[in-house]
């Protein structure tokens, strides 16, 4: 078990606040960025009856802005 903590290095807390910090933030850029688009082309989606309807494209964005948000977590904790 000691060989493990020896073989990767403790960062230091402003690395790991720095990298969460870029994590939620990308995470939290997707999700409204993402909204946004998809509330200024649903006239054209709907118009194009395709099998991907706005539901399953919120359903998208949300899952990767919370990725996104998930490793930036990870990251401050780990």
């Amino acid at each position: 078990m000691e060989e493990d903590t020896q073989a990767r290095p403790e960062d230091c807390l402003p690395c790991r606040v720095m990298g969460a910090t870029a994590f939620v933030g990308l995470g939290t850029y997707t999700y409204v960025s993402g909204n946004s688009q998809l509330r200024a082309q649903q006239a054209k989606i709907l118009q194009s009856k395709s099998i991907f309807g706005i539901k399953s494209r919120q359903a998208a964005i949300s899952t990767a802005a919370l990725a996104l948000t998930g490793a930036g977590l990870w990251r401050l904790v780990n």
